[in-house]
């Protein structure tokens, strides 16, 4: 489907000429007998190719009938593109190494550079970026030449299901490099198929012509079988993760219960801010209407939380509530960090933060009301 330009686009006018201009085929100087004109986006801004298209002037060869594009306009951007080769690595770069998903390139390519792209359009680069990535990937030659001055290889397979129920994904990775090999999702990791991805594995470890010195994987029955079968004399290690994971399961269950337990005690976040933002509507009117009593109602229905009305402990109450929300929100951790335990450490900063702060009052009838009972909740 065609690109729909609007019609005020300013294109920066780029034309390109062919640059072998003998005939391939009789060797006479070739003429322009064409021009082709495209829009493409380029992170510079809008451009219009115009390309001169050029065949043999002598009807007799059979050069005559065809024509040729300037070689340089495959490096702008592949044909029936609106975007070019910039923008497609732009595109490709943010998903796969920043992992953003695809309305946050949709939004940061038009707030930066005003392109605008449909999901469906920026899915269909993504996929297509994804399958170039992929053939490098496993390019021979350039395999060859990233492992010139290994000596040794180090193999290691593992199963990735995104979701319960969804094909399970085996991916195959060399770890003296740490390149992914290759890839594949399998409907039923049984024994033959598992062991026809090792034997895969092999064949490029001789295609290389380097030594595998050394398997790792969780240990599954699929593994040790095929790797076994294929590599009788390599030795196969149980990887660290899944061993520190399994071993920590006591643990990490421990851990979760307690993060429970402190989630059911810090409650009422949304009250206390109710609250303090009532306060300050509250206050906002009182202080205009003393100014100008035509300005009540118009304070009641506007903004509450102006930085001319919002009270000096109010903010700080927001703040502080809002910065416990995030830790209880917060799920990050492993094994050697649970994040019960850092959910524990972090409320208990909370707490002694708060209470400094209290602590530097004088006088009970000065203390915020709001403030003590986020500090006896944080106290874990």
């Amino acid at each position: 489907m065609p690109y729909d330009w609007p019609a005020d686009t300013d294109f920066a006018l780029w034309e390109l000429d062919v640059l072998d201009r003998d005939c391939p085929i009789c060797g006479h100087l070739m003429y322009i007998c064409d021009h082709r004109y495209r829009r493409i986006h380029t992170l510079d801004g809008p451009a219009q190719l115009v390309c001169k298209l050029n065949h043999c002037p002598d009807p007799r060869c059979s050069g005559h009938s065809k024509t040729k594009s300037p070689e340089i306009e495959a490096s702008i951007a592949p044909p029936n593109w609106a975007i070019g080769w910039d923008v497609f690595c732009w595109i490709g770069h943010r998903r796969f190494s920043r992992h953003w998903a695809v309305p946050q390139i949709q939004g940061e390519l038009f707030d930066d550079y005003g392109i605008k792209l449909s999901h469906d359009a920026i899915s269909n680069y993504i996929h297509r970026y994804q399958v170039m990535l992929a053939a490098r990937h496993q390019d021979p030659e350039n395999l060859r030449r990233q492992y010139e001055s290994v000596k040794e290889l180090v193999l290691t397979i593992d199963g990735l299901q995104p979701e319960k129920g969804h094909e399970t994904l085996y991916v195959v990775r060399e770890l003296t490099q740490k390149r992914v090999w290759f890839a594949e999702a399998l409907i039923s990791a049984t024994a033959d198929e598992v062991q026809r991805l090792i034997t895969k594995a092999k064949e490029w470890a001789e295609s290389l012509d380097k030594p595998v010195v050394l398997w790792m994987s969780d240990k599954q029955d699929a593994f040790v079988t095929g790797i076994a079968a294929e590599f009788p004399d390599v030795p196969h290690r149980y990887c660290d993760n899944h061993f520190l994971r399994d071993v920590a399961k006591p643990v990490l269950e421990a851990d979760s219960h307690a993060k429970v337990q402190m989630r059911r005690k810090v409650r009422g976040l949304r009250k206390i801010e109710q609250a303090v933002l009532q306060r300050q509507s509250v206050q906002a009117s009182e202080d205009l209407a003393a100014d100008d009593p035509q300005a009540t109602r118009t304070v009641l229905v506007g903004p509450v939380n102006s930085p001319a009305t919002q009270d000096s402990a109010g903010a700080v109450v927001l703040e502080y509530c809002a910065a416990v929300r995030g830790i209880l929100n917060g799920d990050q951790g492993g094994p050697l960090h649970p994040p019960g335990l850092q959910m524990a450490d972090a409320l208990h900063e909370v707490h002694e933060s708060i209470q400094r702060n209290l602590d530097e009052k004088k006088g009970a009838s000065k203390r915020s009301n709001s403030a003590a009972w986020l500090a006896a909740s944080t106290a874990v």
